[in-house]
């Protein structure tokens, strides 16, 4: 019989399908892929505990429990049997509602149920707004350092990215003249994470004004990254970017992953904060909400819990985040200034990270930042992110979102370890 060719071909080992290479590539330089990579280092027979700092889910650790009001809000959701059937594309009404009104305490103008669109965490809301921009030719502005999924995505969708740099010399500002420099008639984006991951900053409001107006000049939307929203405890408070709504249209991402310490739940959200309706009148609104109809949905009972979740929880369980963060976010920086060979030049006042440089003049034997943090994994037992995966070599991003205690073991050993390989140390 014959098969087209199909047995021949099989037979000669030439099957007309392959991976796609684009995604490895992506893939690779991940938060999760490379921290897989640090971890393969550690010996199995280690005597101690593995120590993760660098990880952005404290939720292991019972200090970090989220409130049992969102746990009794997701049994309520079951219990109930409403919530055992598909959602509709954009989110159940009253989630929606209830995201609205929890958003609006801290804007000028208030958002409606339209203005909500629920995603699978926020890193689904950073698929879609970036699926949304692509187009041939198009660029999108991206901070340095930042988180690399919107890389990973920007690859994926064709679209060019062009990075400008945080400052930490000037407490991780934006280069707001790099990203004059850096756009052009193509440019449709810049993204602002806020408060900051790595970097573990926060933004004030003239700084945010200030970037308002400068991506009005351009004519890019912002997307704002505000999954660690009022995560702050250092001088300034959390300023939503959508409060500079009326000055230039900004899509707000966002979640309950990290407030609520719920990052397994993926319930996150695109908002589109735009009370000129500039994002209606460019269709950026249908466009989302035609990815929202080829995409998955969040869990229609994690939807169902949401106004009971934003509703109920008291502002006791949010102090006694904050203060534990501060408490840690600390530990952190003092730990850190013992240590020769590492410099934290902006203690953190935000999120959950902080980023600290290495001197490799003063280490003896370790080549870069992937070298340190590998060799301290197999002999501390201890997990950091080498700072070459969000943008900047010879770098760390160090977690403090765990127990205290956990905490100091860890940057007791990182001290150790830095002391060990220190050249001419005795």
């Amino acid at each position: 019989m014959d098969n087209g060719g199909v047995d021949g071909a099989a037979a000669a080992g030439r099957w007309r399908f392959g991976p796609n290479a684009s995604l490895a590539s992506v893939s690779a330089s991940s938060i999760r892929a490379v921290l897989d990579k640090i971890i393969a280092n550690i010996r199995d027979d280690g005597p101690r505990p593995v120590l993760p700092l660098g990880h952005g889910d404290p939720s292991a650790f019972p200090c970090f429990r989220t409130t049992a009001v969102a746990e009794d809000a997701i049994v309520a959701a079951v219990r109930s049997a409403d919530f055992n059937c598909y959602a509709p594309n954009v989110g159940v009404s009253p989630a929606r509602r209830a995201i609205a009104e929890y958003l609006s305490r801290d804007l000028p103008y208030k958002l409606s149920t339209d203005d909500i669109f629920l995603t699978a965490g926020c890193t689904q809301a950073i698929e879609i707004a970036l699926s949304v921009l692509a187009r041939p030719g198009a660029n999108i502005l991206l901070p340095r350092p930042g988180f690399p999924f919107y890389e990973a995505r920007a690859g994926i969708n064709g679209l060019e990215v062009r990075h400008f740099d945080l400052l930490p010399e000037k407490g991780w500002e934006i280069d707001l003249e790099a990203v004059e420099a850096l756009a052009d008639e193509n440019t449709v984006a810049m993204v602002v994470i806020n408060p900051g991951n790595p970097c573990g900053n926060v933004f004030t409001h003239q700084h945010l004004a200030e970037v308002a107006n400068t991506a009005k000049r351009l004519g890019i939307m912002v997307i704002a990254d505000e999954v660690y929203d009022h995560l702050v405890f250092g001088s300034n408070p959390f300023v939503p970017m959508g409060v500079f709504g009326n000055t230039v249209p900004v899509l707000t991402l966002g979640s309950i992953s990290k407030r609520w310490v719920v990052p397994g739940w993926r319930l996150g959200w695109i908002v589109t904060s735009d009370p000129n309706g500039v994002f209606k009148e460019t269709k950026i609104v249908d466009n989302i909400t035609t990815m929202l109809n080829i995409t998955t949905d969040p869990a229609t009972f994690i939807q169902g819990a949401v106004p009971q979740i934003l509703e109920n929880t008291k502002d006791d369980f949010f102090e006694k985040t904050i203060n534990l963060l501060r408490k840690t976010a600390g530990i952190c920086y003092d730990n850190i200034k013992e240590i020769d060979c590492i410099a934290c030049p902006h203690k953190p006042e935000g999120s959950m990270f902080a980023m600290a440089k290495l001197n490799l003049s003063h280490l003896e034997g370790i080549h870069d930042d992937i070298d340190f943090c590998s060799k301290l994994a197999k002999e501390e037992s201890v997990i950091i992110l080498p700072g070459v995966t969000v943008g900047m070599k010879n770098w760390l991003r160090v977690t403090f979102a765990m127990d205290p205690s956990s905490l100091e073991e860890g940057l007791g050993r990182l001290k150790s370890f830095c002391h060990r390989h220190t050249k001419n140390s005795t």
